[in-house]
């Protein structure tokens, strides 16, 4: 059975995203990478789906579900960089503001839902969310508040594997707001 996985896209980044008229685009890649600016997406696998979140004032929204198609450069990507101010996949500029120049960014080619940002997640779900870690320990997220608000974004950061319960409930949200 595929995992799932959740990633926290920043202001910078979905602000690019609008200015860009990314809206309402399938992303085609995102990007993957070595160093702390750029969440690794370890462990994940084709066939995984990977929900990129946003936080806007207090209110957690899925920006896209996307299913990894493979974690391979292919053609599509361009040619590799010689030069450290060489662009890291060209063929991919549309879609650079997911982390294209972050450090060691490797391309994953995604089959992905529209990017959206009017899709909260409800504050009991987001209660309820929990991710686990390769030793199988669960956590849920800290700083939701009682009417389901998130103060702090601290425990979104970085790329994590949710338990298939939240799996099935975020993959739930997506395909009901999908209709």
């Amino acid at each position: 059975m595929p995992d799932a996985f959740t990633v926290l896209w920043t202001h910078d980044t979905c602000r690019a995203l609008r200015k860009h008229g990314r809206v309402g685009e399938r992303p085609l890649v995102a990007f993957s990478g070595a160093h702390q600016s750029l969440p690794a997406w370890t462990g994940a696998q084709p066939g995984d789906e990977v929900y990129a979140l946003h936080v806007n004032r207090y209110v957690v929204h899925v920006v896209s579900r996307m299913r990894i198609v493979d974690l391979v450069r292919g053609e599509c990507c361009g040619p590799l960089p010689v030069h450290w101010e060489d662009p890291a996949c060209p063929g991919h500029e549309d879609w650079a503001m997911l982390g294209a120049h972050g450090c060691g960014a490797e391309p994953i080619h995604v089959d992905a839902t529209p990017v959206r940002f009017d899709l909260p997640v409800p504050g009991d779900l987001l209660s309820r969310l929990t991710w686990r870690n390769a030793r199988g320990k669960t956590r849920t997220l800290k700083y939701v508040t009682e009417d389901g608000r998130l103060e702090r974004s601290i425990s979104l950061q970085g790329f994590y594997r949710l338990t298939p319960e939240s799996a099935s409930e975020l993959d739930g949200l997506v395909s009901g707001a999908l209709v």
